[in-house]
């Protein structure tokens, strides 16, 4: 990677980015650095993620990027899996939290980047993830053809975009449309109230819901289109995380399976592969 070799290509910022959305983010993972999450709960949710993911395919020298990393929660667990680690974000705020999240990791390093202008070589890497990140852009497609651009031929790539409820019932969207409306109000909120709100939500909704939802379980009732039932078993650090991220971002869009597959096609992968268990939609796709 030499911004020089580069050229034109390295030119700092570009359209498809939200200052706002980069800025809230910051403050985001400044407020949860994720250094109170436990490890046995993080490596659970990675998982979730990562259900699919070619880990043992890889070299051992393979070089990967995380494009959008955050707080680097999830780069935490990835690296000693990689050779080289990019955690890649257009958050200075973030990546500062990342460095200090990953300081004991030396095959990681760090780069204030874009999505639309990713400074590697066309076919550079050996793979990339991006989790919780592109439904945040303005144009999605055009960020994932900038990923797929970088990626060797054959490289897996693994991308979680929020869901567009597809495999939910009418009322389940229904009642994703009235909290939908709330978000737009509380991310126009000044960041104080807007935190504040989000906890609020956190232990009003997130909270009661999982915790009847883990009564269900335990029960052996079918939870089924249960709301919130991913949180039965998670922490209420990563339910204040999670609220804060879902209700404190003005741009937010979500995409049923057909339309990832589209844009997956469109941007040079194969062989798509859905995992069957939430969050949904997980994604791993490979470059052609």
């Amino acid at each position: 990677m030499n911004k020089e070799k580069l050229g034109p290509r390295f030119k700092g910022p570009t359209a498809n980015r939200d200052d706002q959305v980069i800025a809230n983010f910051g403050a985001e993972w400044s407020r949860f650095s994720q250094s109170e999450l436990i490890d046995a709960e993080r490596q659970a949710i990675f998982d979730d993620y990562f259900v699919n993911f070619p880990w043992d395919e890889l070299t051992t020298d393979a070089r990967g990027a995380d494009i959008g990393c955050g707080s680097g929660r999830w780069a935490v667990v990835a690296a000693p899996l990689a050779g080289q680690l990019i955690c890649v974000d257009a958050s200075a705020e973030a990546l500062e939290v990342a460095k200090e999240n990953l300081k004991n990791h030396t095959n990681v390093s760090f780069l204030h980047s874009d999505v639309g202008e990713l400074p590697f070589e066309d076919g550079e890497l050996d793979f990339a993830y991006s989790l919780g990140v592109l439904h945040h852009v303005p144009d999605t497609e055009a960020a994932i053809k900038s990923v797929s651009r970088t990626l060797k031929t054959g490289a897996p790539f693994l991308l979680y975009l929020y869901y567009a409820f597809d495999n939910r019932p009418f009322w389940f969207r229904a009642l994703w449309g009235v909290t939908d409306l709330l978000r737009r109000f509380i991310c126009k909120l000044p960041s104080f109230l807007r935190f504040r709100v989000c906890d609020f939500i956190a232990a009003a909704i997130y909270w009661p819901l999982a915790k009847v939802a883990l009564t269900m379980a335990a029960l052996n009732f079918p939870l089924g289109n249960f709301p919130l039932k991913y949180y039965r078993d998670k922490s209420f650090y990563v339910m204040r995380t999670d609220a804060l991220d879902r209700f404190g971002t003005k741009l937010e869009k979500r995409f049923s399976k057909t339309r990832i597959i589209e844009m997956l096609e469109k941007s040079g992968f194969k062989n798509i592969q859905f995992s069957t268990k939430e969050p949904f939609w997980c994604a791993l796709a490979w470059k052609c």
